[in-house]
């Protein structure tokens, strides 16, 4: 079995990154990082390193750092590694879970037709899935998802473990999702050749 070492932002991010990888056949090792976007940046050198020995899959969000995800890449790695699996989310990791449209909305207890067609042209997929969850029928999703009104907070206490529950139960299907996040399709599709590449080895 293919073991896959990953760097992440933060926790939804780890959640996702674990999903993917067991989806692709694999297993994951450790999960590094964890402590935002700089610390990611400041370490992307020796990750890339690593991965000339060593399958590796780090995912970091576009936000409003470039254009593009290749213009973001090109800046953080100019010469990949083989065995790196660099990715990007478009704009953020919330827009691969709004992605999959009939599993978020009936997690969030709320309408289907409330959840964005493209969440990739989401400018602020977080701030997308904050208001989705302010129009929940269940009272628990909007406290713990949706900031207090004086908080100075961006999401709610609970928006973070809310969203990790949603991606480590069976409801986040990542293959459904794709369909509507080609940034998600082109992770899957890279993830699934450096598996196969790996395992060939």
């Amino acid at each position: 079995m293919v073991v896959i070492s990953a760097a992440v932002e933060g926790l939804v991010d780890e959640a996702v990154v674990k999903s993917l990888i067991h989806e692709a056949g694999a297993n994951h090792g450790q999960i590094y990082g964890k402590k935002g976007k700089a610390h990611l940046r400041a370490s992307i050198d020796g990750y890339n390193s690593a991965a000339r020995f060593c399958p590796w899959f780090v995912l970091v969000d576009l936000d409003h750092d470039a254009v593009c995800a290749p213009d973001f890449c090109r800046r953080w790695i100019p010469v990949r590694s083989t065995k790196l699996c660099f990715r990007v989310a478009v704009r953020a990791v919330e827009s691969w879970l709004l992605a999959d449209p009939e599993a978020i909305a009936r997690f969030l207890r709320v309408s289907q037709s409330h959840v964005p067609i493209d969440p990739d042209s989401e400018a602020n997929p977080k701030q997308a899935m904050v208001n989705l969850a302010a129009k929940s029928r269940r009272r628990s999703i909007r406290e713990d998802m949706v900031p207090r009104p004086g908080s100075g907070r961006t999401v709610g206490p609970a928006y973070t473990s809310r969203l990790i529950e949603f991606i480590q139960s069976p409801s986040w299907r990542p293959s459904i999702a794709a369909n509507r996040s080609p940034s998600l399709s082109r992770c899957r599709a890279s993830l699934l050749r450096l598996v196969q590449e790996t395992a060939e080895d």
